[in-house]
């Protein structure tokens, strides 16, 4: 069993991003561009390492490696998004790595990438990289390559021994469960469960009890023995639910127009632990979003962007519409919901103005943005 926060710092300890290794500042997938050149760098790291792992590692500086981290990322259908635009394409995963020294909510991405064994290609156009592209790395550089195509095996055993001196021990286990609940979240409601005799899953959150059902909000679940972050979220609620065998969570949002608000299924996780040290993550989209009547989005969807075109040109906003700002992510993603494509565009032009004029309504944009990735590629 894999360490994950230990292959981190070994890949970063190995040398500089090679031909099985990359690391970024940060990915954003969300726009054309970034979904384009991770893409590129996905099928260059799997033409380049047909019989081994190859991995991203994201949250890093480039220059002296300092580990920055990122948001936490949850998007369970980034294989989806892979399948999509690459030909034979590999299995991939995304995890969330905590460390120590990192503020709550930030963690390090680790995308591990896994050959099919067979050349991979951009399946269609994106961005400026055209259909029937194959990339290849060449040293710490994904690039085209045209002719002689050929999979070669020159990591297996590199990529072993980093792998190899990553994997856990009893006293990383109990070390990360005594952190998770006495340190990090002391100030929490929180638990742990063994499974197979293996496996350790702590959580945390505050709970409350609803007609006999148990939510909890701010919530932060972790897989002890690998060192991943399987849930984390400020803002939404779940429930969670496990017996010998499994542990299971469903995600709820908060959506609603004004004072009608209501909570919503959002995604179901369950997390299934095998007798033979191994494990799956299966997460199904339960969501069925509210819909509302076409002329009154119109007009909440064009007060959106008039409040952001004020922010743009720095006009200061009156009261009302500082209320109406704080509903903004959660209107506009109702508007997408309901039909209003150009929506999702609007959210992302939005990032930078929010950022830099309300954090509070910032971090509320980048939940709506997690369920609107969470939907497109469901």
């Amino acid at each position: 069993m894999i360490n994950k926060r230990l292959l981190v710092k070994n890949l970063l300890a190995h040398n500089d991003e090679n031909s099985f290794y990359d690391k970024k500042r940060f990915i954003a997938i969300g726009q054309k561009e970034g979904k384009a050149k991770f893409l590129k760098h996905v099928c260059a790291l799997a033409n380049s390492n047909p019989t081994n792992n190859s991995y991203i590692v994201i949250g890093v500086e480039d220059e002296d490696n300092k580990i920055v981290g990122v948001d936490f990322f949850d998007d369970s259908k980034i294989q989806n998004l892979v399948n999509a635009y690459l030909q034979n394409p590999p299995l991939i995963s995304y995890e969330n790595i905590p460390f120590p020294h990192l503020p709550e909510g930030k963690v390090v991405g680790l995308v591990t990438i896994k050959s099919a064994g067979k050349v991979c290609a951009l399946r269609k156009n994106i961005w400026k990289y055209y259909g029937g592209m194959v990339f290849f790395r060449e040293g710490s550089i994904s690039m085209p390559k045209a002719f002689d195509v050929v999979l070669k095996d020159i990591n297996s055993h590199a990529v072993a021994t980093i792998e190899q001196h990553a994997r856990n021990n009893i006293e990383l286990t109990l070390d990360g469960v005594i952190d998770f609940i006495n340190f990090r979240h002391k100030d929490l409601e929180s638990d742990y469960k063994v499974f197979k005799e293996q496996f350790v899953v702590c959580w945390a959150g505050h709970k409350k009890k609803v007609k006999g059902q148990t939510y909890f909000s701010r919530v932060d679940i972790e897989l002890i023995n690998e060192q991943v972050k399987l849930f984390y979220s400020a803002l939404d609620e779940i429930t969670i639910n496990y017996d010998d065998h499994s542990f299971a969570t469903i995600e709820y949002v908060q959506l609603g127009l004004g004072q009608k608000q209501g909570y919503y299924p959002l995604e179901k996780m369950v997390i299934t632990f095998n007798d033979n040290g191994t494990y799956h993550i299966k997460s199904d989209l339960l969501f069925d979003p509210p819909q509302y009547d076409k002329k009154t989005l119109y007009h909440i969807y064009n007060t959106n962007n008039s409040l952001l075109r004020k922010l743009e040109s720095q006009i200061s906003l009156n009261k009302p519409e500082t209320e109406d700002l704080k509903q903004l992510p959660d209107t506009y993603l109702i508007c997408f919901l309901n039909g209003f494509e150009e929506a999702r565009e609007r959210m992302e032009e939005a990032r930078p103005i929010l950022k830099k004029h309300d954090r509070q309504v910032y971090e509320s944009l980048k939940e709506s943005l997690r369920i609107l990735r969470k939907v497109k590629y469901s």
